[in-house]
């Protein structure tokens, strides 16, 4: 299962896609603010057993009519492997739908960002065919949003510049700014500042800017107590669960069609998701594990 910071570190750009504009102008890259985004499915799997998703998919449409597909990586570390199946992806995508694929990857380290930052030429070094070129965000390349008036002005900016700085001495700062912004938010849409409070947890992992935000949330919103919070919290325990349902699965070898997969994906009980993986430790088949329970009634 993927860490919580990873979640954040792509989650962030579906709950504000032109954020993805506003954060890249810092790498000299200017994008036109987009006037809508739709999410596209993040599954690129083929039809042979190798499983291929990128983390945020969006289809981007922008001010002066035109179109292209965001694919956004979190990247916690260096992985070898990933340059290829970068490079998978956007000959997927672009072969998909047609339209120019960007990729972005977000790394909360500076040494995962310079190595995802390289430059990689597939292909013999005489000939190069195809050239991978990543847009990536380490903690370099965000600012530091360190005032209230500032992190009000843009408040997803400011949840990822918590992320990236989560391990610099400015982080107290900035989420002391971003905390203070959020106040305004609360009063005219919870669900949305919810949202922002949650992700900006998950962001920071298990850092000592951790414990500083939930301490500022404890005492300054009082927010961790409501009910928007606890629902929030539970959203992200089933989405923790189905995973951990669908990788046992996969492990003992137990085919998974796309609308059984579907049903899991979307199921939001944390008790019958529970069902579900205790039956998916032995079960022989999906059938098996959405058997009705023993009081006649279907998990």
């Amino acid at each position: 299962m993927v860490s919580s910071s990873h979640e954040a570190l792509h989650r962030i750009f579906q709950e504000d896609p032109g954020l993805f504009a506003r954060a890249v102008k810092g790498l000299g890259v200017l994008f036109d603010t987009p006037v809508s985004a739709s999410p596209l499915p993040t599954d690129l799997t083929e039809n042979r057993p190798v499983e291929r998703r990128v983390d945020t998919l969006l289809r981007m449409e922008t001010t002066d009519g035109g179109s292209f597909v965001l694919a956004v990586e979190s990247q916690g570390r260096r992985d070898p492997d990933k340059s290829a199946s970068w490079a998978y992806y956007l000959s997927h995508l672009y072969a998909k739908y047609r339209l120019p694929p960007v990729l972005l990857v977000v790394c909360p380290d500076r040494s995962t960002a310079a190595w995802a930052a390289r430059q990689v030429d597939i292909g013999p070094p005489q000939w190069p065919s195809l050239t991978l070129r990543p847009l990536v965000l380490g903690p370099d390349d965000l600012p530091v949003i360190d005032s209230p008036e500032e992190a009000a002005r843009d408040i997803p900016l400011t949840v990822l510049s918590a992320a990236l700085h989560r391990r610099d001495t400015d982080a107290d700062a900035i989420l002391k700014a971003l905390a203070t912004a959020l106040k305004g938010l609360l009063a005219d849409d919870e669900n949305t500042a919810g949202i922002l409070i949650e992700l900006t947890e998950q962001g920071l992992g298990k850092t000592p800017a951790a414990d500083l935000w939930r301490h500022l949330m404890a005492a300054d919103l009082s927010f961790f107590q409501s009910q928007t919070a606890q629902n929030l919290r539970a959203e992200g325990r089933a989405e923790g669960r189905a995973e951990d349902i669908l990788l046992l699965l996969d492990r003992r070898g137990i085919g998974v069609s796309e609308e059984d997969r579907e049903r899991i994906v979307g199921c939001s009980d944390l008790d019958t998701l529970g069902i579900w993986f205790t039956r998916a430790i032995t079960a022989m088949s999906t059938a098996e594990l959405f058997a009705p329970t023993e009081t006649g009634s279907g998990a």
